[in-house]
C-alpha cells in the first residue's frame, strides 16, 4: 500500500521548497535506499515540467573510492557533474542509508582530501544559490538503519520523520507557512543588531553579527527545516562552548566535543571520542576553525536526538554553530572545504542576549 506521507513529501519539496517551473533542470540525487520517495519527486518533477535528471550514489562504491583512488583520481572532477552544478536550475537531494557506520574505518583525513578536492561543487552550489540562480533543498528517506541510529522502530522513525516534515497534517505547505511567518518576526528583530552574548551551562560565547544577514529557514532548503542562521563576523567569536550531542561525519560520532575561540579561531579542542577526526576538520585549511555559521534551532517536532544533522540542528531549544565555509547570502565571508555543524542544548538555564537585550531564554524566544 502506498504510503500518503511520501506522496506529501515529494509535493513538498517540489512545489514547495523549490517551486520547480517548466523547462527547469532538476537534479535528484539519491540513494537505492531513497527511492521509494525519489521515484514520487520523479513523477512530482514531470507533472511541474521539468526536466530530471537522476543520478544515483552507493554507500560500497563510496568506500571504495576512498579506499583505492589515488592522488590523481581524488582530484578528478566528474565533468557531467561540474556541468551539473554549473548550469542546472534545481537540486533536489533524498538520502537513505543501510548503514549509518559505513564509512566508520576510512581515514578521517582521507574523507577531507576528497571533500577538498570537490570544493567547487559545493562553492559553485552555494554562490549560485546566494545569486539566486540555482534552487535545492535536501531531505531523508527514512530507513531500518537510521531507526537503529535514533533508537526506534522504523514504524516510529517514520512518524518522527514525517512529522518533522508536516507530512502528518492535510496541508503540510500551510504548516511551513506559519512557522515561517514567526521566524520571519525574529529575523526582522535582528536586522541591524550587532552583539549576541550567549550563557549558560554549556557555552560562554559572544560574537558580533555586525552588518550580517539572519535567513529565515523554513523549509526551502532543508526538509525538515526550522531555524534561523547567519554567519558571524569571523574574527568576534570569543569564549567556550560545549557541545551537547555527537556530530557525526562519515559514519564516526565525534562525542564530547569542547572548543575555545579567541578572536575568531578555535585555539583549543577536545573531544571525549574520536578526537583525531575533530582534528582532521579543524586543521582542513586556514579558514576550518573558523565559524561559518550561527543558527538557533526552532522544529519542536524534533524533540530528541537522532544522529542525523539534519534533523538534530533543527532541535527546538538548542544552537547551533558550523566551523569552515559559511553561506554567502549571510554575509558570510568565511571560505573553506569544510561545513561542520555542532549543536549546544539551550534549555536549562541557558539565555541568549542580543545587543544587551534579552532575546531567549530557556530554549524559547522572549515575546
Amino acid at each position: 500500500m502506498a504510503d500518503i506521507r511520501q506522496e506529501k513529501l515529494a509535493d513538498l519539496l517540489v512545489n514547495y521548497s523549490t517551486s520547480v517551473q517548466p523547462g527547469e533542470w532538476v537534479g535528484l540525487l539519491g540513494t537505492a535506499e531513497s527511492l521509494p520517495v525519489l521515484r514520487k519527486v520523479y513523477e512530482a518533477v514531470l507533472t511541474a515540467g521539468g526536466y530530471p535528471s537522476l543520478m544515483l550514489s552507493d554507500e560500497y562504491m563510496d568506500r571504495a573510492f576512498y579506499r583505492l583512488a589515488n592522488d590523481q583520481q581524488v582530484a578528478w572532477l566528474d565533468p557531467a557533474l561540474t556541468r551539473y552544478y554549473e548550469e542546472a536550475d534545481v537540486y533536489i537531494r533524498v538520502m537513505g542509508t543501510s548503514n549509518t557506520r559505513a564509512m566508520t574505518n576510512i581515514a578521517a583525513k582521507r574523507v577531507q582530501k576528497t571533500r577538498a578536492a570537490r570544493r567547487y561543487w559545493l562553492d559553485t552550489r552555494l554562490s549560485r544559490s546566494a545569486e539566486g540562480t540555482f534552487k535545492w533543498v535536501g531531505t531523508y528517506f527514512p530507513t531500518e538503519a537510521s531507526a537503529q541510529e535514533a533508537n526506534m522502530s522504523l514504524e516510529e522513525y517514520e512518524e518522527f520523520l514525517y512529522g518533522a516534515c508536516f507530512c502528518d497534517h492535510d496541508d503540510p505547505a500551510a504548516e511551513w507557512g506559519k512557522l515561517s511567518a514567526m521566524q520571519q518576526e525574529k529575523v526582522d528583530y535582528l536586522v541591524g543588531k550587532k552583539h549576541v552574548k550567549l550563557q549558560g551551562p554549556n557555552i560562554d560565547l559572544e560574537l558580533s553579527i555586525d552588518g550580517r544577514t539572519f535567513i529565515n529557514s523554513d523549509g526551502k532548503r532543508n526538509m525538515p527545516s526550522g531555524e534561523i542562521f547567519t554567519g558571524p563576523v569571523e574574527d568576534s567569536v570569543n569564549g567556550w562552548v560545549r557541545f551537547s550531542f555527537p556530530s557525526i561525519v562519515s559514519g564516526r560520532a565525534v562525542s564530547g566535543i569542547e572548543l575555545r575561540f579567541e578572536e575568531g579561531k578555535v585555539v583549543e579542542a577536545s573531544a571525549e571520542q574520536n578526537e583525531d577526526l575533530l582534528y582532521a576538520q579543524l586543521d582542513t585549511d586556514s579558514r576550518s576553525r573558523y565559524l561559518g555559521e550561527f543558527a538557533i534551532g526552532t522544529n519542536f517536532g524534533i524533540d530528541r536526538f537522532t544522529g542525523n544533522i539534519l534533523f538534530d540542528e533543527k532541535i527546538g531549544g538548542t544552537v547551533h554553530m558550523a566551523i569552515g565555509k559559511g553561506y554567502p547570502e549571510t554575509g558570510s565571508k568565511n571560505d573553506s572545504a569544510v561545513h561542520w555543524d555542532m549543536i549546544c542544548d539551550m534549555r536549562e538555564d541557558s539565555t541568549i542576549h542580543v545587543d544587551g537585550d534579552l532575546f531567549y531564554k530557556n530554549g524559547a524566544f522572549e515575546s
